[in-house]
């Protein structure tokens, strides 16, 4: 049995067909969607749209991500979200395609989406899938993660392996035991907007045999420049502002800026405006490429 696991699709869906037409060469049997198919870049709706339409016997099941449940407790003005976002002009880019989905009718199929997916094939260790961890789709899965919280989560999961996304950083990391088997935490890269410096399109092969799992990173390439115009020509950059022109970058880097910003600028009690992002700029400058 060959699975796929992509995740963090957010909105491209140049990366996306790419790593369709890669896993489907790759010989695929069953693929899985590990949550945060939208927002972030322009294609949110054509995105939908394209993983709503893959054959059920080969779209195996996705997961809710923060992301996707953005979307929604935008669109519901959830109290879960702090009021001062609403008229923070910081937060177009999520007004926009939360707009653009709810207006293709394309927000209720992501109401329906689980926090998990549990994967149980005859003969092979099962296999746990959650955008961040089965506790939260926020958690952090990365190599920074304490060896005992990787013990509790297979633990508590009772997964012979369990596959993260979130992070947009790939890793395999084995976890061996005197025990019994060894077992495995992955986390799946990104599809559409890696932060490892590598703009590639990833995503996670496993394959059964003989009573184990074993994964391989996929790295996809795409020529990005459609997608980059798209946030122009789609109304995202004039609509989105400053978090719009962020994310922009972030697929030219292939770099985490956004968080990094938001905490420099929350860490200074500062406004998140296009002055203060250029000092945030100035002073972090490894985190861009040079004009």
């Amino acid at each position: 049995m060959r699975l796929a696991v992509l995740a963090d699709i957010h909105g491209n869906l140049d990366a996306l067909d790419a790593v369709l037409t890669d896993a489907a060469a790759q010989g695929v049997e069953r693929l899985y969607i590990n949550g945060d198919v939208v927002n972030r870049g322009p294609d949110s709706v054509a995105c939908m749209r394209r993983v709503l339409a893959l054959p059920p016997g080969w779209l195996g099941g996705l997961t809710l991500g923060n992301h996707d449940d953005l979307m929604l407790l935008w669109h519901d003005h959830s109290a879960a979200l702090p009021p001062d976002w609403w008229n923070d002009p910081f937060w177009g880019a999520t007004a926009w395609s939360t707009r653009q989905l709810a207006e293709t009718g394309l927000l209720d199929p992501i109401r329906s989406w689980p926090m998990q997916l549990r994967v149980s094939l005859p003969g092979l260790p099962e296999l746990v899938i959650a955008h961040g961890s089965p506790d939260h789709y926020r958690e952090a899965i990365g190599t920074f993660t304490p060896p005992q919280r990787i013990l509790e989560l297979l633990d508590a999961a009772g997964a012979g392996v369990l596959v993260a996304s979130h992070i947009h950083r790939p890793m395999l990391s084995e976890v061996l035991s005197q025990a019994g088997p060894a077992r495995w935490i992955i986390n799946t890269g990104a599809v559409g907007a890696p932060f490892d410096g590598n703009p590639d399109a990833r995503y996670l092969l496993l394959d059964g045999s003989e009573g184990a799992w074993v994964p391989m990173i996929r790295a996809v390439p795409y020529d990005r420049s459609g997608l980059l115009q798209r946030f122009t020509t789609s109304g995202l950059l004039d609509a989105g502002g400053l978090s719009a022109r962020i994310f922009r970058e972030e697929i030219v880097s292939a770099r985490s800026i956004y968080t990094p910003f938001w905490d420099w600028a929350e860490l200074r009690g500062v406004q998140k405006t296009q002055a203060q992002f250029e000092q945030f700029r100035a002073e972090r400058p490894e985190l861009f490429i040079p004009v």
